[in-house]
């Protein structure tokens, strides 16, 4: 490998997408909340049940946020009981291959710990 003398060197840039997509993913349970609802539409108790370690307020901000950026969509059935029900948009959609591909390598390349919530299944 060569190296280049610094003043040779053109400087690094950090991708502004990429910037903006973990800075989007790293806030915890966005991922989790968008692999779940893969399988289809969910309610609120649905979700709250299968992210253990999730309150209820926490997850409905996330629910909010993942509604506001056009991820999900959020229908109110009417009822009685009333319900709603959280469902990926295309946009949200989209990033389920992204969402495959990283459990994919977190599965092959990252040790499973105890204190992990991957290892505790989500």
């Amino acid at each position: 490998m060569t190296v280049r003398p610094e003043a040779d060197a053109t400087p690094r840039m950090c991708d502004g997408g990429i910037a903006r997509a973990f800075a989007f993913l790293g806030k915890r349970w966005n991922g989790m909340l968008l692999s779940t609802l893969a399988d289809g539409p969910a309610g609120f108790a649905e979700l709250t049940r299968a992210l253990p370690g999730i309150s209820e307020s926490v997850l409905s901000d996330r629910l909010g946020e993942l509604v506001r950026l056009g991820l999900l969509s959020r229908t109110v059935r009417q009822g009685p009981p009333v319900g709603v029900s959280y469902e990926l948009t295309g946009p949200g959609a989209a990033l389920l291959p992204v969402l495959d591909a990283l459990g994919r390598w977190a599965h092959e390349n990252l040790p499973a710990e105890p204190e992990t919530i991957g290892s505790r299944g989500c």
